[in-house]
C-alpha cells in the first residue's frame, strides 16, 4: 500500500508541475519596442465587442485554447515619398519630394486600429500601405491650393499635408513621428 501512495503523490506532483508550467508558459510580457496583442475570446468592449487586447508594456495572461497572441512591432519606419507631376489648383504640375517616418501607435483605440489592419502584415507591406495614403493625402493638398500659396505660405502647406496624413494613419493605427517637405515646381510642358 505504501507503494501505491507513493505512486499517487508522484503521478500528482508530475501533473501540477505540468500544468503549472503549461500556464507559466502562458504569461506573456511585452517589450517596450512592441505591441502585445492578445486575440480570441477577449471579454467585451465599450461597444460590446472587441477584436483583441493591446498592451504596450506589461505582461499579460493569454488563456489556454480561447486567446493566442502576436507581436507589433513598433521601430519607425522611414519613406521617401517623391511625388511626381501633382497638378496644383491651377492645373500646374509640381514635384513633392518627401521624408516621412511613422509607426505603429501606441494611443489608445488607435493600437486596436493597427491590430485590426496590420496584424500579421511583413513591414514592407506596412510601408507600402502607409505610401500609398501619403501619396493619396498630399495629392489631394496639392489639388486644393494655388502655385503661389504653395511658395509663400510653406507652414500652411505642410501643416494641411500633416493633418490630412495623420487624420488617415490613424485609421490603420499608424501615426506620424516626422516629416520633412521640400517642393520644386515643374513646367507643365516637362
Amino acid at each position: 500500500m505504501g507503494l501505491e501512495v507513493l505512486f499517487l503523490i508522484l503521478a500528482f506532483i508530475i501533473v501540477i508541475s505540468a500544468l503549472a508550467i503549461f500556464f507559466l508558459s502562458r504569461f506573456r510580457r511585452c517589450p517596450p519596442d512592441h505591441i502585445l496583442v492578445i486575440y480570441g475570446n477577449v471579454g467585451p468592449g465599450k461597444d460590446g465587442r472587441r477584436s483583441s487586447r493591446c498592451l504596450h508594456g506589461g505582461a499579460a495572461f493569454v488563456m489556454p485554447v480561447v486567446q493566442d497572441f502576436q507581436y507589433l512591432d513598433l521601430t519607425p519606419i522611414t519613406l521617401d515619398i517623391d511625388l511626381v507631376g501633382a497638378l496644383s489648383q491651377q492645373n500646374i504640375r509640381i514635384d513633392v519630394p518627401s521624408t516621412f517616418t511613422v509607426g505603429i501607435s501606441t494611443e489608445q483605440g488607435v493600437m486596436e486600429n493597427a491590430a485590426e489592419r496590420l496584424l500579421g502584415l511583413k513591414r514592407d507591406e506596412v510601408r507600402r500601405v502607409a505610401e500609398d495614403i501619403i501619396f493619396g493625402q498630399t495629392r489631394v493638398v496639392v489639388a486644393t491650393m494655388d502655385i503661389e500659396e504653395i511658395i509663400s505660405n510653406r507652414d500652411k502647406f505642410v501643416d494641411k499635408i500633416t493633418n490630412g496624413v495623420e487624420v488617415e494613419l490613424k485609421k490603420i493605427g499608424l501615426r506620424l513621428r516626422s516629416e520633412e517637405h521640400t517642393s520644386e515646381l515643374q513646367s507643365p510642358n516637362t
